[in-house]
């Protein structure tokens, strides 16, 4: 395995109700954004586990009831995901469902183990015959080897020593388990629906089926839920958090709680901010790039008094170029997702607001549609800062050659790439800022290069104010 290899994914779980596989899918479409190359559910009836998984969207591996009449029980576990390395792989479809000297067991994971090269090529001297590509499976290799005699315990060891980014869930006999790593660097939240626990990636997925949010899992935290009750313990010392800020810039819903904040209300402080710093003097309207920059583009409006208007339609019928997985997919889908309304855009002056540049892709073409469409000016402001560094706790740009802001030494030279009139970015403070946490409490280093703990095979700079921390214990998990 690669370093960098991971999935950008989506979690469900629930316990002791009615139908439980029935609302891990209204769960799983609630959290299609987080992943479309795949689908799955494990549902549990006691002992037995059942799995029905496939690749494509939610609604095409669950078109109808039938789909569900093989995934009885009480309690089930759901998981939509995107790979970062390579083509589809029907073998790395998630939950995971294995057996073991214990029975039966399923797991889902969301994130990526940053020092899984090392832990595999261990395990495979050892004698492991590996049957996927992820990282994810490297944890159940890690448990099914261990003498412990509890899940629990068998599940910590399996974690012991882990590095990067792990939100999971379990199911077993043992009951339903939530699990999260030390620096909560991807989100995971508990609800409640009429006294029974679920767990899920972002609380949008407790709207749906009617549940209500209660808090984080915490990071570090290890909760089981069965016939006993809720019991919680810690799987590794308190630490300072390194939460994902991209999460809050873009990738998760705005109708989400996250991290304990709202997404709807931290983007437009992201947008007032941005205003603050770069205004565009005689711009005559704010386009937003839909539909994750809406809400940022709403706090630029009302901050810089710049009319807000629709000028850029997207097709909701095609998946996010950001996460498509080949290159040419995602130049494709840019001219098949967006187009301009030329009765709004002619002639105006306009300030195109999006959450980030990645690739820069997509906003080469959206200002050449702006332009088509008679923009007289294209200003783009973007609400975070050049991201300029890999991510190995998930995120979808591991290789520093596909970032746009990496190719480019100055602003101009990126502007000049996306061709607009003028571009610029919100600062690294002003981002922080704009959220309601301790600004240290978050993992910025795709922006920074400040990564909170040490990469496999990599130089990389350290936040030694949440490194530190880790190198005292010993390990991450």
């Amino acid at each position: 395995m690669e370093s960098g290899i991971g999935e950008y994914c989506g979690l469900f779980g629930i316990h002791d109700v009615e139908h439980a596989a029935s609302l891990a899918v209204l769960g799983l479409n609630a959290l299609q954004h987080r992943g479309q190359e795949s689908a799955g559910i494990v549902s549990s009836e006691g002992s037995v586990l059942h799995r029905r998984i496939g690749l494509g969207l939610v609604g095409e591996v669950f078109p109808d009831h039938e789909s569900l009449q093989l995934l009885p029980g009480r309690s089930a576990i759901g998981h939509v995901r995107y790979s970062t390395h390579g083509a589809s792989d029907y073998r790395n479809t998630q939950p995971f469902r294995v057996v073991t000297k214990d029975g039966e067991l399923a797991m889902a994971h969301n994130g990526n183990i940053s020092n899984a090269r090392q832990l595999r090529a261990e395990l495979e001297r050892a004698g492991v015959i590996f049957q996927t590509t992820t990282d994810s499976e490297i944890i159940l290799h890690r448990m099914a080897r261990s003498q412990c005699e509890s899940f629990v315990d068998r599940l910590k060891e399996g974690l012991s020593g882990l590095q990067g980014a792990y939100s999971l869930v379990f199911l077993s006999r043992e009951g339903l388990v939530a699990a999260r790593d030390p620096f909560g660097y991807r989100p995971l939240a508990m609800g409640e629906l009429e006294g029974r626990t679920v767990f899920a990636s972002e609380s949008c997925a407790f709207d749906i089926i009617g549940a209500s949010y209660v808090r984080d899992v915490e990071p570090g935290e290890l909760i089981l839920v069965n016939g006993e009750g809720l019991q919680s313990q810690r799987i590794a010392p308190q630490r300072r958090p390194a939460h994902c800020i991209f999460e809050l810039v873009y990738f998760s819903r705005p109708d989400s709680k996250i991290f304990g904040e709202n997404v709807d209300k931290t983007r437009r402080k992201l947008g007032k901010a941005l205003a603050f710093e770069a205004d565009v003097d005689d711009a005559d309207i704010t386009v937003p790039v839909p539909d994750s920059s809406n809400t940022s583009a709403l706090g630029f409006s009302r901050r810089s008094e710049t009319k807000f208007e629709l000028g850029l339609i997207r097709n909701h019928y095609v998946g996010r170029t950001f996460i498509a997985p080949e290159q040419k997919g995602r130049t494709e889908r840019v001219k098949l997702k967006f187009n301009a309304v030329e009765g709004v855009i002619r002639g105006r002056r306009v300030v195109l607001v999006d959450d980030s540049i990645v690739r820069g892709t997509t906003m080469n073409k959206l200002v050449d549609l702006l332009r088509k469409a008679g923009a007289a000016e294209v200003h783009v402001r973007i609400t975070s800062p050049p991201v300029r560094y890999p991510c190995y706790y998930g995120m979808d740009f591991p290789d520093p050659e596909e970032l746009l802001a990496n190719q480019h030494e100055s602003l101009e030279e990126i502007r000049d790439a996306i061709g607009a009139d003028s571009l610029a970015y919100l600062s690294l403070e002003g981002m922080l800022r704009a959220t309601e946490k301790d600004p240290r409490d978050f993992c910025s280093a795709c922006f920074s290069g400040c990564y909170p703990e040490p990469v496999e095979g990599i130089d990389a700079t350290i936040d030694n104010g949440k490194a530190d921390s880790l190198m005292d214990h010993g390990d991450a998990g």
